[in-house]
């Protein structure tokens, strides 16, 4: 697999146009099994091929359970700056309705390791509206996240995907099902317990403190171009978004054979006009008229008519040209994104 993708890394390297890299993320997978000399060979790679920036963020994505000392020693003497932990929640019983590896022990334990191993940029995952997950626990999530001093917090709503085992646990009634509003609830006990607690809510499921937020995933929410590299990795350039085969042993062969397996769309300004609009208004950056108005004057008459009955109702507030949600109107994000769509 490495072997493969630093081949992808050779073959895709003018796909960026020699822009300047700002941000790396490891991640969709399990990075932090990867030994020091594999890592170092991914690195030496991407700095080889591309003119990458002076500090630049680089995350690697890890699982509570792979989070030893020895690994976060390999991680702390790579150039790698911050780290992504899938912690989900400090109970038992619920990582053991998400069918999660980990366990509460480990997942405190992996956060302390982090910090003492020098490791002071980190965010976590939490997910809220488990029906494991009762709000004193979700509380008790919270806080101690808090009580770490972790600087960055990414919280999502349970939500169980077809074709899973907890699909099949609670169609075949051994799982309870996800009550919409505990979920609701929950949100609402998090906009408001990480305001008290410093957080700026700057995207609909991250928060963070100021100065902290994630410039990897902001560059996603914010339109600009990212190539992606290895199985099911995602590219886009503005103009075109293409994907990679997400089935590792044909990726693998494929890359052997010295091509890259991917599929690829061409974005016209409709695509363009409701991806802008659903990212844009997922952050506190939201939406700007004139960045409308540049797919077209149609969208911008479009956006202008059917947006004024979300700021009639306080979904949706308006400074200067920039529209964005207001706290009403974050409960309903994707919804409100989808009807504005052209």
């Amino acid at each position: 697999m490495v072997s493969a993708i630093l081949h992808e890394l050779d073959l895709q390297k003018n796909y960026l146009q020699n822009t300047r890299i700002e941000t790396i993320y490891l991640g969709g997978g399990t990075p932090s099994l990867l030994s020091a000399d594999e890592l170092g060979a991914i690195f030496q790679k991407i700095f080889e091929l591309h003119h990458v920036i002076d500090h630049p963020e680089i995350t690697l994505e890890a699982n509570p359970d792979d989070l030893t000392a020895e690994n976060l020693n390999i991680l702390r003497d790579s150039p790698v700056n911050r780290l992504s932990i899938g912690i989900q929640s400090f109970s038992e019983a619920d990582l053991k309705y998400m069918n999660r590896a980990h366990n509460a022990r480990e997942a405190a334990q992996c956060i302390e390791l982090a910090l003492h191993a020098g490791f002071d940029n980190l965010t976590v995952d939490l997910i809220y509206g488990s029906p494991t997950t009762s709000d004193k626990q979700w509380q008790e999530n919270m806080q101690r996240v808090f009580d770490y001093g972790i600087n960055h917090l990414s919280c999502y709503n349970l939500t169980v995907e077809p074709g899973t085992a907890l699909d099949h646990f609670v169609r075949n009634k051994k799982s309870e099902p996800v009550d919409e509003e505990q979920s609701a609830r929950q949100f609402e006990m998090l906009l408001k317990a990480s305001a008290k607690a410093g957080y700026i809510h700057y995207e609909i499921s991250n928060f963070a403190k100021e100065g902290w937020y994630s410039r990897h995933n902001s560059s996603y929410w914010k339109g600009k171009s990212y190539l992606g590299i290895g199985p099911s990795a995602h590219s886009f350039n503005g103009k075109s978004r293409q994907w990679n085969i997400a089935h590792n042993h044909k990726y693998i062969k494929a890359l052997g054979e010295g091509f890259v397996p991917f599929e690829k769309e061409i974005l016209g300004p409709k695509q363009q006009y409701n991806e802008y609009l659903l990212t844009g208004l997922r952050t506190i950056w939201g939406c700007d008229l004139k960045k409308i108005e540049a797919f077209g004057a149609f969208y911008k008459a479009h956006f202008l008519q059917t947006v004024d009955k979300y700021i009639q109702q306080e979904l949706i507030q308006v400074n200067g040209e920039i529209y964005s949600l207001t706290v009403k109107g974050k409960f309903l994000a994707d919804g409100i994104a989808m009807e504005l769509f052209a």
